[in-house]
């Protein structure tokens, strides 16, 4: 004797759709979130000037920061050990007009130490920070 259920098999003819919705709809929350992140930056980093003029004007009000080593900045040309560059930046910046500092680094110091100087001088009151190359 045969049932009605092998004569008329029932299956599955349409793929669920709703997981794939799921993890659509939380790929899209989190680009969502996470974009604006992605955008945002602590430092702000502006090119050197390109005008000579305007560059020969602002170098007596910007303090020049040359990263050495891992352990030795030289700033506007004094060579400081670097725990100690925020006791000299701290003056520098009160008395300077535009509190403008410009930054090079070596190509041998460690990308861990350019961002720390770029956080202290920016703890220190610097207005703009602009990243020379050498």
């Amino acid at each position: 004797m045969r049932t009605s259920r092998s004569r008329n098999p029932e299956g599955i003819h349409e793929p669920n759709m709703v997981p794939l919705i799921d993890v659509s709809l939380v790929l899209v929350v989190i680009l969502l979130v996470a974009t604006p992140m992605m955008l945002q930056s602590g430092i702000t980093v502006s090119k050197a000037s390109a005008s000579g003029a305007r560059a020969a004007a602002a170098h007596t009000e910007r303090v020049e920061i040359d990263i050495v080593s891992d352990d030795s900045v030289m700033v506007n040309r004094t060579r400081i050990a670097r725990p100690a560059l925020g006791a000299v930046l701290q003056p520098l910046l009160a008395g300077s007009a535009t509190r403008q500092v410009v930054v090079r680094c070596a190509d041998q110091v460690p990308h861990g130490t350019f961002v720390a100087v770029l956080d202290e001088a920016k703890a220190r009151g610097a207005a703009g920070i602009a990243v020379v190359g050498r």
